[in-house]
């Protein structure tokens, strides 16, 4: 079981204000339903993983078909406004991921240099981050990014 710590207060706004959030008593349903939409949205394969919500954590347990979703699956629900930590099982074909977080002033030729050795291998990690990236100068500060290990 893997924990991963994100950024609270960054990332897409799926839940409405936090004072809305707080006050419905169906809250964590109402969180759970926005993420598994979320992850649909993105077309990321998640029929044998189940989504729970605990506050501001988020539980996943199943697993993906591959290594690969597994991870973008984290990422999807990690990289939402309200989200703190991810807790999921390891994928039993894989070691564990390795994620980044973004900070101010990055880009991905600068976590590409730092994670990979490699400016120019930026474009692996922005492939390896579809379809949560859509374009590779559009990352935020907040953001956890997959780092591909080849």
């Amino acid at each position: 079981m893997g924990l991963w710590s994100f950024v609270k207060d960054a990332g897409a706004s799926l839940f409405g204000s936090e004072a809305e959030a707080a006050e419905a008593p169906e809250a964590a349903a109402a969180k759970e339903e926005a993420l598994k939409k979320e992850v649909a949205k993105l077309g990321l394969d998640a029929k044998d993983v189940q989504i729970k919500v605990e506050g501001d954590k988020v539980k996943l347990t199943g697993k993906a078909s591959t290594p690969e979703a597994q991870e973008k699956i984290i990422l999807a629900v990690g990289n939402v406004d309200g989200v703190a930590e991810v807790e999921a099982e390891d994928h039993p074909d894989a070691p564990a991921p390795v994620f980044h977080t973004v900070k101010k002033g990055d880009t991905l030729s600068a976590v590409a240099k730092a994670t990979l050795g490699n400016a120019n291998r930026y474009m692996e990690i922005f492939e390896a981050n579809k379809p949560m990236l859509s374009h590779p100068d559009k990352i935020y500060p907040g953001q956890m990014l997959r780092i591909p290990q080849k």
